[in-house]
């Protein structure tokens, strides 16, 4: 069977979708070495290195090297034709248009529907693209796999997606995260980026969905009594100023450590810093899985996030649970894993059994039933 990808975010995307890529594409060649995959991509780059006996397509015509979106989007179908492939996964919310009328089979994978949810968040004119792009792969695709089931639930209601046609199919993360760092080795990555002994952490954009203002008031709560730093990974424009304008009203600048403006931290280093943070805090309002709590539970790092949306399917019993938009409970979390570390060493064990969910191999596994689910 000759598998073929969108691998655009593969190449170009660090984090999120190009996660999700990058470790679906790979565990896929490994455990399932005897098909053929094919990724097809705007432009390679060095951010991923394809596993040997993978072919990368790139755009061989001038005209479509110039306008790489388009070919993508479109005139890519005739290169897969060209190399035979049977089935055409696309990896984040959108197929190429007119491959309902090639003979290829499409996959296509749903991630969330927040800018259905949320519109407002969005620019208009993205939010139009989106719809548009989201709803022909899902009326084409022959499966539609969601990555829980708070997404598939959204693609009925939202798109009338028939739930026959829909797959749940958990993601996982970088199997980096399970590996234990030693006490040494989180002590030297603290002293190079000058972080405190003790921190809460937070990684997610800083967007108001996310709701870092939530965690920041539940601090000013607790100031006088809890007084523990929160390093914040993850990048913002207007919610940012917001959140620092409350930080300097309230005498709280010290407190929130913004990682990004001081270093770049290495991809390598991110087990290292959730495993030296108290907990990881994410008390999103919405999400279509929650990346960062999975990363969180591999890690062995307690997790405090949002009851509702997804995040009971993420997190099982290794998290405490807040109602995000009251930031007294948010609080009162963060004081139980600073006084309760028996509860901490719960929360570690219980997380590590649920994040055997979401192992890479099982989750290649069910995407393999699916390809042979639309090729049978």
């Amino acid at each position: 069977m000759k598998i073929g990808f969108d691998a655009k975010r593969a190449f170009q995307n660090n984090t999120g979708l190009g996660n999700y890529s990058r470790t679906l594409i790979s565990s896929l060649v490994k455990d399932f070495p005897g098909e053929e995959y094919y990724l097809f991509a705007p432009k390679q780059t060095v951010m991923y290195d394809a596993p040997p006996g993978v072919k990368v397509v790139l755009p061989e015509k001038q005209l479509h090297r110039w306008f790489k979106s388009a070919w993508r989007s479109r005139f890519v179908v005739k290169d897969l034709l060209r190399h035979g492939i049977d089935i055409y996964h696309g990896l984040s919310h959108e197929l190429p248009f007119g491959i309902h009328k090639s003979g290829v089979r499409s996959v296509v994978t749903m991630h969330d529907l927040i800018f259905e949810r949320y519109p407002e968040q969005y620019n208009p004119i993205d939010v139009i693209t989106y719809r548009r792009k989201a709803r022909y792969a899902c009326q084409q695709a022959d499966r539609v796999v969601a990555i829980s089931e708070q997404t598939k639930q959204d693609l009925i209601t939202y798109y009338h997606t028939p739930a026959h046609k829909i797959e749940v199919v958990y993601q996982s993360c970088d199997p980096a995260f399970s590996i234990t760092w030693q006490d040494d080795d989180i002590a030297a990555l603290g002293v190079k980026y000058q972080l405190p002994s003790q921190y809460f952490l937070y990684v997610g954009s800083l967007i108001e969905r996310k709701n870092l203002l939530g965690i920041v008031t539940a601090m000013n709560t607790l100031k006088g009594t809890v007084d523990i730093p929160l390093v914040v990974l993850g990048n913002g424009s207007g919610y940012k100023k917001k959140v620092k304008a409350y930080l300097e009203a309230n005498g709280l600048t010290q407190q929130v450590i913004f990682l990004n403006e001081q270093v770049r931290l290495e991809n390598s280093e991110l087990p290292g810093l959730y495993q030296g943070a108290l907990a990881l805090i994410y008390p999103s309002i919405f999400e279509g899985f929650g990346i960062p709590i999975l990363e969180a539970l591999w890690s062995r790092t307690p997790v405090i996030t949002s009851r509702g949306s997804c995040f009971a399917e993420t997190a099982g019993d290794g998290a405490l649970y807040v109602d995000p938009l009251d930031p007294a409970t948010i609080a009162d979390a963060m004081k139980r894993i600073i006084d309760q570390p028996s509860l901490v060493r719960q929360l570690q064990e219980k997380g590590i059994q649920h994040a055997q969910h979401f192992t890479p191999e099982k989750c290649a596994a069910a995407m393999m039933k699916v390809y042979q689910s639309i090729t049978k």
